[in-house]
């Protein structure tokens, strides 16, 4: 179970995956409404999770519908910056 200490111990890790689910949704030419529906999630959900300012979990069926849909290995979007 996830709690609100989990996300704030790894907040700069939820952050950059919410960047780089951004990056590749905008490079794909996709909107958020779009990814949303094609990943199962809701829009709103979407938007939380991309907001740079705000660390947002997702479950991993979560992050592999949306590397599926964007077409990006779900690894990419789990790397850290060195």
């Amino acid at each position: 179970m996830k709690t609100k200490q989990d996300v704030s111990r790894f907040r700069d890790n939820y952050i950059g995956i919410g960047i780089r689910i951004s990056y590749f949704r905008r490079l794909r030419g996709l909107s958020q409404e779009q990814l949303a529906e094609r990943a199962g999630i809701s829009p709103g959900f979407l938007s939380q999770v991309e907001a740079p300012g705000m660390a947002v979990g997702l479950s991993l069926n979560t992050l592999f519908a949306i590397s599926e849909v964007l077409d990006v290995p779900a690894y990419k979007l789990l790397q850290l910056d060195s």
